[in-house]
């Protein structure tokens, strides 16, 4: 199905890997949700939403500065340099920005087929927000 993505990731244009991570990361979110227990709707979206919102995914990507390898790293920073038709009203352009960034890392890792990083990155994250919010 993705055979052809796959093939070549790194030459994608960062808006499309951060698209791919966009829904990616979002169906991640919503798994981890359902898998701990949640099965109200009204309170998965909420949850869901919490995460996977620009301002929660630069504070993730901040979390990660320490962690990601240089090609990760350089992925980030085409994501963040990025020049996109608009910034949403909601956010402002640092965090947008950096959130694109977040986005095009989880669409290359998926992409490039490093599931057990990309796991390993989602699940580090998510449970460091668990352990913050004392949930």
């Amino acid at each position: 199905m993705w055979g052809e993505l796959r093939k070549n990731p790194k030459e994608l244009p960062p808006l499309v890997l951060a698209y791919v991570g966009d829904a990616v990361y979002e169906l991640y979110v919503r798994l981890h949700l359902v898998n701990k227990g949640m099965l109200k709707v009204d309170k998965l979206h909420h949850h869901a939403t919490s995460l996977v919102k620009a301002v929660t995914q630069a504070d993730f990507l901040h979390q990660l500065e320490s962690v990601l390898t240089e090609e990760e790293k350089n992925v980030v920073r085409r994501g963040r340099n990025a020049k996109g038709a608009h910034v949403p009203k909601n956010v402002g352009v640092v965090e947008y920005r950096l959130s694109t960034g977040f986005e095009a890392l989880i669409g290359y890792l998926f992409l490039s087929a490093q599931e057990q990083r990309l796991q390993e990155i989602i699940s580090y994250l998510l449970q460091r927000n668990e352990d913050e919010q004392g949930e």
